[in-house]
């Protein structure tokens, strides 16, 4: 376009190409944007709908931290752990709560893909990498929902409900809950068959929760196991929300929790690795689910 016609445009109002593409580029991105709120909406949905499902979700960290913590609490002295043990067996709860409606979704985008429901869903105009975002996003939600639930019972075990600090697990368990949700999509996109993703689940999940400090002080376990520990997300989870913790009360900190060459990493730290690991898991899922079929 020449100089006349440009200025013939700035005078007119006429968008020049510039414009144009700026506005091109916004349309395209609010109409990627409107389809994650559309799977994150889907999975609330799903979630107000299917009650007795999530009921089910909550009710075995409930029994967990009431009755099992409540029959070990007897028999296990304050002392070892430097808290009550149902208190410092809350934050394994929490992770526990989170990690669940995590890993379904990536069992449902396995189930999806069987039923040709994932097929219809590609056949919208939008890129793989934003449905896979959408995904995560909503899985992210619904698990933060689920773990909000059992936080309003932490007057049970002792925390008070304080502003700050519930902000703060909250922030922990949004944390949480995006990294477990992003690490099932990078399962789910690299299997074909939920047999096998749920089988690799009982084989690995189990083993990483009783790795966490969440049911027993880390520095328990032979010197192997710390290895396992060090690379164990759920870890990282467990021990920011009992950091967290310790912030506002510190006589309800509990036992120390990861450490690295005797010292205790940093909080912030700990948030930016969890954010780090997930945000690599979702980009190495978003590049192998953009593959054509």
């Amino acid at each position: 376009m020449t100089a006349p016609a440009l200025q013939a445009g700035k005078a007119t109002g006429t968008p020049g190409p510039a414009d144009g593409t700026d506005r091109t580029r916004w349309g395209a991105l609010r109409h990627e944007l409107r389809a994650v709120h559309a799977l994150v909406h889907r999975d609330l949905l799903r979630l107000s709908v299917q009650r007795v499902h999530t009921a089910l979700m909550l009710l075995q960290p409930v029994l967990y931290l009431f009755v099992l913590g409540g029959g070990l609490a007897a028999l296990i002295p304050n002392s070892s752990l430097g808290v009550g043990y149902q208190a410092y067996l809350f934050p394994g709860m929490l992770i526990m709560t989170v990690q669940a409606p995590a890993i379904v979704v990536g069992i449902r985008l396995i189930t999806d893909r069987q039923s040709g429901y994932l097929r219809e869903l590609l056949m919208a105009p939008v890129s793989r990498a934003t449905l896979l975002l959408g995904s995560c996003a909503g899985g992210t939600l619904v698990s933060t929902v689920q773990g909000t639930v059992l936080l309003c019972l932490g007057g049970a075990v002792g925390l008070p409900y304080d502003p700050l600090l519930l902000a703060l697990l909250l922030a922990a368990m949004i944390l949480s809950a995006f990294t477990v949700t992003a690490l099932s999509l990078l399962l789910a996109v690299s299997l074909d068959r939920p047999e096998i993703f749920q089988m690799l689940l009982g084989l690995v999940m189990m083993p990483l929760l009783f790795l966490s400090g969440g049911f027993f002080p880390l520095s328990n376990l032979p010197g192997w196991a710390h290895t396992l520990t060090v690379v164990n997300p759920l870890a990282y989870g467990v021990d920011l929300l009992r950091r967290c913790i310790a912030l506002r009360v510190p006589h309800q900190a509990g036992a120390v929790g990861i450490e690295w060459s005797g010292r205790q990493p940093p909080a912030l730290l700990e948030g930016g690795l969890l954010l780090a690991v997930g945000a690599l898991a979702l980009l190495w899922a978003a590049r192998r689910f953009g593959r054509p079929d």
